[in-house]
Order: C-alpha cells, then sequence, then structure tokens
C-alpha cells in the first residue's frame, strides 16, 4: 500500500514538474511531509525525512534533464565545474546543518521559502521575454566567487530539500546569461547537489539514529523508489501537455498552489 502512494505522488511530481518548468522537490516535500504525518512518523523526524527522500528523488530526475539540455547544447560546463565544489560541499554540510534544525524550525523556514518562489513565480515572468531575447554576452564573476556562490545554493538546496534551480536560475541570469542555458546549467548542477544532499541526509540521520522502518538515515527507501520511477515517465507528459497550454497561466496556477502549500506549512509550524 505505501509503495502505490509512493507512486502516485511521483506520479504527480513528475507531472508537476514537467508542466511547471520547476524541480519536483518543490511538490515532493509537501506531499511527503502529509503522507509521512499520517503514517505516524515521530513528528520531529517527518520534515527530515521529506528533505532528504526529495533530494534522492532528484539524482534519477536530474539525469534525464541533464541528458535532455546537453543534447541541445544548453549546459555551460565550464560554468559548471566552477559551480561544483561549491554545490556538492555546501549540500552535504547543509544536511547536517538541516539534521541539527527541529522539525517545527524547518517547517517555517520552508513554508517561507516557498512563499519566496510563489511571489517569484506571480512577478518574474515580464523579465524572462528580456532575458533570453537579449545579453547575450555573459560576464560571471571570478572562479573563487563562483565556487562561494555553489556553497551557498548547496547549503540552501539541502535545508529546503530541493534541486537548486530555483537559486541557480536567478544566480546565473543575474550575469546575462540566457534564459535556456541558465536552465539546462542549473539542471546539470542538479545532480551533484542531489547526489551530495542525499548522502548527507543518510549519514546525518543515521548518526540521530531515525527510528522509521524503511529508511537509511532520513531518507525513506520505498518512498524514493516509487517517486523515482514514476516522476522520471510522466514528467515527460506534463512537458508536452505545458506545450499546448499558456506559460504564463501556468506560472500563475503553480504559484497560487506554492501559496496555499506555503501557508499550510507556516500553519502547522505556528499553531
Amino acid at each position: 500500500m505505501e509503495l502505490i502512494i509512493f507512486l502516485i505522488i511521483g506520479a504527480l511530481a513528475g507531472f508537476a514538474a514537467g508542466l511547471f518548468g520547476v524541480g519536483g522537490g518543490t511538490i515532493i516535500v509537501p506531499l511527503l511531509f502529509i503522507v509521512f504525518t499520517q503514517m505516524g512518523y515521530p513528528a520531529d523526524n517527518i520534515m527530515h525525512l521529506a528533505l532528504g527522500t526529495s533530494l534522492a528523488t532528484i539524482i534519477v530526475t536530474s539525469i534525464s534533464s541533464l541528458m535532455a539540455h546537453n543534447k541541445r547544447g544548453a549546459v555551460m560546463w565550464p560554468v559548471f565545474k566552477n559551480l561544483v565544489p561549491g554545490l556538492a560541499i555546501g549540500c552535504f554540510f547543509g544536511a547536517g546543518i538541516a539534521g541539527q534544525i527541529s522539525g517545527l524550525y524547518l517547517q517555517l523556514i520552508v513554508g517561507i521559502f516557498l512563499l519566496w518562489v510563489a511571489y517569484k513565480m506571480f512577478v518574474g515572468g515580464k523579465n524572462k521575454a528580456n532575458n533570453s531575447a537579449s545579453n547575450t554576452n555573459a560576464v560571471l564573476p571570478s572562479k573563487p566567487k563562483q565556487l562561494a556562490a555553489g556553497g551557498v545554493i548547496g547549503i540552501a538546496s539541502a535545508i529546503f530539500g530541493i534541486g537548486g534551480g530555483s537559486l541557480t536560475v536567478p544566480y546565473l541570469t543575474r550575469y546575462g546569461v540566457v534564459m535556456q542555458k541558465a536552465v539546462g546549467t542549473s539542471a546539470a548542477c542538479g545532480l551533484p547537489i542531489a547526489i551530495a544532499g542525499a548522502l548527507g541526509f543518510m549519514i546525518f540521520g543515521m548518526q540521530a539514529q531515525v527510528n522509521v522502518p524503511n529508511t537509511i538515515g532520513f531518507v525513506h527507501i520505498y518512498a524514493f523508489l516509487g517517486i523515482s520511477i514514476m516522476s522520471f515517465f510522466t514528467a515527460k507528459i506534463g512537458a508536452k501537455v505545458a506545450h499546448i497550454l499558456s506559460p504564463q497561466l501556468l506560472k500563475k496556477c503553480f504559484a497560487v498552489l506554492l501559496t496555499v502549500v506555503g501557508c499550510y506549512f507556516l500553519y502547522k509550524g505556528l499553531f
């Protein structure tokens, strides 16, 4: 029964990721939080399990996304190489930081983050067209600054349980990288983030001696398998549907969804 529930979550997360053009973590974390709560898992471990499992599933989906973007020449590999050490180290230790934060505070942090992403989706669409049509000459910071930026993005990705796209894309476009290459490079960056973050949540979770069945540290194995399998296929369906519908309407609908989920986390954390 558990596996069926996780397959359904994977189907929804993959479809939403393809439909709205965002990482599945923004869908997976809230859904896993609700499911793990209903399963009666320890309250202070639920948020950590949702975050760790979310990052583990992103390993599979990021490989698919990376291959697709690389075929179109949209991955800036020199930038990727500069960001990766910071991303991996930051995300690994970010998992340790998350492990030290109580489940209650994690709910509040993730809730605020989701509201921020929703706000950016509401107001950010106007600037995308300008960015993709111009600013062809990107001028990125020095390698040490890119390394440091990768560390910050990695830490945040672990705490929020995301692949980093919500942070990497704005960082790259800020310095004049066209949207297509920013998204492609961000997709590539999602892989080291997910691997390092998942390992971190496993290791720090084992040290915390999590008393939940079918888990390795803060990663739920059945949830990882079910979500990964289904999201891999349904993301392609979501992407096809996205080309039929209005992108601006889709983004606004998703922003509304994130607002509702963000408010739900804040409500659960405060009351």
